[in-house]
């Protein structure tokens, strides 16, 4: 069975949202999803701790990342996560496994694209394969990928709902995209 991993920070809900709609496209897929939301307890004296995340992360196929925007880059909680990674990366534990990755931004100038270039950087460290968003529905698209972002999910917070249905529709279909690409 294709194994997808998605770790994430969320501090008002709507990374959450993203998440689970990406967790949504990808079980269409037939991929069992392990979603991890980044906790606060997680982080001691500015350091990420869960050896274990660790260890199941090196057991899935894919890994996608997501993080709300905060000053034009992913929010320190996913920061710590990334930085603790390092071992991963020195024993190459996630080389060859997918990767891509979604945010979410209060400002459509907010810079909210470097957070998802951020994640492609931290994927090619660790030598992974980035997925970025393709279009199924072609480039006129009013109904699909509104910020007509390619690198991954940029999403905009709606005000009134959170979570705006055509970001949501597009997380989805990073979702379905990684597990379709999983071998």
């Amino acid at each position: 069975m294709k194994k997808i991993a998605i770790v994430y920070f969320s501090q008002t809900g709507t990374t959450d949202a993203l998440a689970k709609a990406v967790a949504c496209g990808a079980e269409t897929q037939g991929a069992q999803v392990f979603a991890y939301r980044i906790l606060g307890s997680d982080i001691v004296e500015g350091r990420f701790k869960n050896d274990a995340l660790f260890e199941e992360l090196s057991e899935m196929d894919a890994i996608i990342f997501g993080s709300p925007t905060y000053m034009g880059g992913p929010t320190a909680q996913f920061k710590a996560f990334a930085d603790a990674s390092s071992e991963s990366w020195s024993k190459q534990r996630w080389k060859n496994k997918l990767a891509a990755g979604f945010t979410i931004g209060g400002s459509p100038c907010g810079e909210v694209q470097s957070t998802v270039e951020y994640f492609n950087v931290l994927a090619t460290q660790h030598s992974m394969l980035w997925v970025g968003i393709d279009a199924p529905e072609g480039a006129l698209s009013k109904d699909f990928n509104r910020l007509n972002a390619s690198l991954g999910v940029v999403a905009l917070a709606d005000t009134e709902s959170g979570l705006h249905p055509v970001d949501a529709k597009t997380a989805v279909r990073l979702g379905e995209r990684v597990a379709e690409l999983i071998r």
